[in-house]
């Protein structure tokens, strides 16, 4: 087998004379071979290839090469996906193709009439390769095509829109607008979607790994238009303009269904839109993917495996509250076990489970709905957020009569729970008795695996945020970089932090004495609980995260 030095001087990529300074140990060559590759004396594309050659492999792994956006540029999308290539570098006059099957003479004859020059095939495997055609042929450019006809075809394909039903219209720009909207959402794991009409555009924002991103606006004359086809697919009265409304729809994408929850909002220039990506694949989590350190965990898990009370997850929306309750039920579901949701709305749908959709407009509240439902005899009641005095005293009773509830609350902590609750006017007794324990919850970003990098931090900063304790070591950090694969953001994904209070006698008979929740926090503290803070100092610890993500996220 050719040596990766060897490879290279075949490939013409390294000048013979360097031959002489290798020893012959593949270690010691291949690190000389990257420094070389700092110097610039050997390409990264080449030395990837090089190394893939060396190791018998037919296939370079395209997550690690050096993709040249010109070469990107030289091929039309259509055409790309429609043959599966990506034009990816360029090796003097030729130009590298990226395809599964370096044989596929039609594809190699197409791109080499579209880009002009002499193609070069680099074979690779099918899955990064529609990882790399996500990632680089965005639908930004057809998006910017698509407004500049639209400007003259809005008010006729507005009117048009009513009489959808078939797909017939799936050629209308708007219709072609608006798919291409969600699905480069959806592509770039976006949360959601906000349609913000403003004075002179449309401006489009996507929430990617909980921060906003602003995309290319859509003219202002095709608003009516793009508001009218989203009412119609969600099934949103398009003639009300005046009044909130809410709604769901329905796409598929890549083979599978994802859900979106879509909310009107009437603004001095139009209806906002905002739409929630619902992927249903969160609905399969385990409890181990919530990242939940060793000691949280088994809090946790105590509490939920008991046959009754209360469990709370607190957090401001979108801290992924509902992902860590779909992911107890999972838990906990079986069979022998009757599980009822209360929802508003119903984000996920799950097998096995009977799910109810709160419809305050036919008298199905909350709290009209949890005491129907304790007549239908349920073992594990899921309440979708507890927002009032009615709703938050049958709850308790449920679970102080042999229900384990699972509900939701707006708190900044785990410890502000307990005063929530009896700020709700019920008895703080009842409070204690019945609630056995409470997550708060923040969602932060997770470092990308592949580009980040040792941060360094000054031990007295360090212990001014309160992370450092006096005397203890300082551990290794990671901070951000950016690369390709994480749209040179330097995260790539989201991890919880999590404050988990099990609420014991001592809490038990703080709630029943009305104290703050400052003198809460802190016995359960001195019990071992991990504050917000504490458990995102542990996780940046674990290379998980930043110290400045911790500090956005996390007062």
């Amino acid at each position: 087998m050719a040596t990766l030095s060897e490879i290279l001087i075949l490939n013409g990529a390294l000048p013979i004379e360097h031959l002489d300074s290798m020893t012959g140990d593949e270690d010691l060559d291949e690190r000389a071979i990257r420094g070389l590759v700092d110097q610039g004396v050997v390409s990264e594309a080449q030395y990837i290839t090089a190394r893939a050659a060396s190791n018998n492999s037919r296939t370079v792994p395209l997550t690690d090469y050096p993709v040249d956006g010109t070469a990107v540029s030289m091929l039309p999308a259509a055409l790309c996906r429609r043959h599966g290539v990506l034009g990816v570098g360029f090796e003097g006059e030729l130009l590298i193709l990226a395809m599964v099957n370096p044989t596929n003479v039609l594809a190699l004859d197409d791109a080499r009439a579209a880009s002009g020059r002499t193609i070069k095939p680099l074979q690779v495997e099918e899955r990064d390769l529609a990882a790399a055609l996500d990632r680089y042929l965005r639908a930004d450019d057809e998006l910017n095509d698509l407004t500049s006809s639209l400007e003259e075809e809005a008010s006729a394909t507005a009117n048009a829109q009513v009489d959808i039903g078939d797909g017939a219209l799936d050629d209308v720009p708007i219709v072609r607008f608006v798919n291409l909207l969600v699905s480069q959402a959806i592509q770039d794991h976006a949360s959601d979607i906000h349609i913000e009409p403003g004075e002179h555009e449309v401006r489009v924002r996507y929430r990617i790994d909980g921060v906003l991103h602003e995309m290319a606006p859509a003219p202002k004359n095709i608003q009516n238009g793009v508001i009218s086809r989203l009412k119609i697919m969600s099934d949103i009265d398009i003639a009300e303009r005046r009044k909130p409304q809410d709604g769901r729809m329905s796409v598929r994408h890549g083979g599978r269904q994802i859900d979106l929850r879509v909310a009107t909002l009437p603004t001095v220039w139009g209806e906002k839109v905002v739409m929630r990506i619902l992927d249903n694949t969160n609905t399969s989590l385990t409890l181990k993917d919530l990242n939940l350190l060793e000691r949280n965990f088994e809090a946790y898990q105590r509490s939920y495996s008991k046959p009754y009370g209360m469990i709370l997850v607190t957090g401001p929306t979108g801290s992924g509250k509902s992902t860590t309750l779909y992911t107890t039920l999972n838990a906990v579901a079986k069979p022998e076990i009757n599980v009822i949701t209360v929802e508003d709305p119903v984000e996920y749908r799950m097998a096995g489970i009977n799910q109810v959709q709160v419809n305050p407009k036919a008298g199905l509240t909350f709290a009209s709905a949890l005491r129907s439902i304790l007549r239908s005899d349920p073992d594990v009641v899921l309440l979708g957020e507890i927002r009032d005095h009615e709703t938050a005293q049958i709850a308790i009773e449920a679970s102080l009569t042999g229900h384990l509830v699972l509900s939701t609350l707006h708190t900044n902590d785990a410890p502000s729970a307990i005063t929530r609750l009896t700020e709700m006017d019920i008895e703080p007794f009842l409070v204690g008795s019945a609630l056995d324990s409470v997550v708060a919850q923040r969602l932060a970003r997770r470092l990308c695996e592949r580009c980040k990098a040792p941060a360094v931090y000054e031990a007295d900063q360090l212990r001014s945020l309160g992370f450092l304790r006096p005397g203890e070591e300082m551990p290794e950090f990671w901070a951000p970089v950016g690369c390709a694969v994480c749209s040179h953001t330097g995260y790539r994904g989201r991890i919880a932090l999590h404050e988990v209070m099990t609420v014991t006698e001592e809490i038990e008979r703080l709630a029943v004495t009305r104290a703050s929740s400052a003198e809460i926090s802190r016995v359960a503290q001195e019990q071992g609980m991990l504050t917000l803070r504490q458990d995102g100092w542990e996780k940046v610890q674990l290379g998980m995260t930043s110290v400045d993500e911790i500090l956005r996220v996390v007062a």
